[in-house]
């Protein structure tokens, strides 16, 4: 079980090799079981700044209370979906089940793998009022909840380097021919148009999600995500792909993407060392520059937008691609005592007002009600005022493909992304691979 990285600060120490070789059989019976005050949970969330020390800190703030322990384990985001897909599957998760709502949840609760909270949050209505309303959709499968809202809100955002597009003449894209006119004097400059970690493959699935909501609005994948397979042969969607076919003739992306990791920051580290223009990421991405890319985020270096619109396409400048948070889910194969901690801990450690702000100062905009003033003192006020507008105005927020999907059609999507970004396959292979349900 050498596949993947991870940390547990307090816990693995010396023994981190050990550890990994014996977690591929804990779940329930691993660290969640081990005895304490209250009992005891396990918990598997994502490594990285600057959230892993926030989520942490939020562990180790309800450990030092006598509602029970939990046990927190990280993992890479790429090794983590692939081990957390395997424990679930053979009944070995972890009490606290981190995720992305959508596809991979409806899997789950269809499986009975995960706990309806339905009746839960009834009676906990103070508590799931905290949350903004719309964080709740990604969480339901047929109008039962399965998951609770954990984190900030994440759009996708077209970042952009000012110092970069100053020095070579242009200004950040929001129409397609800007966008095109960037790329253009990037290379003539010797700089970076774009960059993108395209080995994780869901870095360049950003690119595809707002490619096609600009040419044909987003009811085109509200239609693939409901299960019209045929959808994917939608005009639209060949005309989506071959606008990844212009970026890659036009030399859009930075020399080297296709072995580029998102997991190292490579990708984010292009930006804050001034070789490139543009970056599509996530919103999380503006804490891990700000934490590890020296004075970047600092000196108002780092700006961001919206993604270009299209001439004759169908979405609005204003429509968001992304992830309206993350969620978190107790799994069924976990003990009655297992569950009580869990949910003392969701309810009062996980999304606490400690957290809450402690992601504002990281500079993300968390998912609970009653942060406008908050915002609007944070450092970070310019880019956290704007997200949250960004949220509030948007005609459509579309969940990230891989997410929204069922798993199997999930990793299909990404297999044929891969193949469409090495340029190895053509704009209607693409969607004609889709639509039949296979890999490239």
């Amino acid at each position: 079980m050498r596949n993947f990285s991870l940390t547990r600060r307090g816990m693995l120490g010396a023994t981190a090799g050990l550890s990994a070789l014996t977690l591929g059989a804990c779940g329930t019976a691993g660290p969640g079981s081990s005895s304490g005050d209250g009992g005891s949970a396990s918990y598997w969330s994502l490594s990285g700044e600057p959230n892993e020390t926030i989520y942490e800190d939020s562990v180790d703030a309800f450990n030092e209370g006598d509602q029970g322990q939990i046990e927190l384990t990280f993992f890479q985001n790429d090794a983590y979906k692939q081990k957390i897909r395997t424990a679930i599957g053979a009944g070995e998760a972890p009490t606290i089940i981190y995720g992305w709502g959508g596809g991979g949840l409806r899997t789950y609760a269809e499986e009975s793998q995960v706990e309806d909270v339905t009746a839960w949050l009834e009676e906990e209505a103070d508590y799931k009022n905290r949350f903004v309303e719309s964080v709740w959709d990604a969480a339901t499968v047929d109008e039962k909840i399965y998951a609770l809202p954990q984190g900030a809100t994440q759009p996708i955002i077209l970042f952009h380097n000012k110092t970069v597009l100053e020095d070579i003449g242009a200004e950040a894209p929001e129409t397609w021919d800007e966008l095109l006119d960037v790329i253009e004097k990037a290379n003539s400059a010797g700089v970076a148009p774009i960059s993108l970690a395209g080995q994780s493959r869901w870095t360049s699935m950003m690119w595809l999600e707002y490619l096609l909501d600009r040419v044909g609005g987003p009811d085109v994948f509200a239609r693939i995500a409901a299960g019209d397979s045929e959808a994917w042969l939608d005009d639209s969607v060949i005309a989506m792909g071959e606008k990844v076919e212009e970026l890659l003739e036009a030399s859009a992306f930075v020399d080297g993407f296709e072995s580029m990791a998102a997991d190292s920051n490579t990708d984010q580290a292009l930006m804050w060392t001034d070789q490139a223009a543009l970056m599509l990421h996530g919103g999380w991405t503006f804490g891990s520059m700000k934490a590890s890319g020296g004075d970047f985020v600092q000196s108002g270096r780092l700006g961001f937008g919206p993604f270009p619109t299209i001439e004759g396409g169908k979405g609005e400048l204003t429509n968001l691609v992304g992830n309206p948070c993350n969620y978190l889910s107790l799994s069924s194969a976990a003990s009655d005592e297992e569950k009580e901690v869990a949910k003392a801990f969701l309810k009062e450690g996980a999304m606490s007002d400690q957290v809450a702000a402690d992601l504002i100062a990281s500079g993300s905009v968390p998912v609970i009600m009653g942060q406008d003033d908050a915002l609007a003192a944070s450092e970070d006020a310019e880019y956290l005022q704007w997200v949250y507008s960004s949220l509030q105005e948007a005609p459509a927020f579309t969940q990230s493909w891989d997410q929204a999907l069922q798993p199997t059609e999930a990793e299909n999507l990404l297999v044929n992304i891969e193949q469409l970004f090495l340029g190895t396959l053509t704009a209607e292979q693409f969607a004609e691979n889709m639509a039949a349900g296979k890999g490239a």
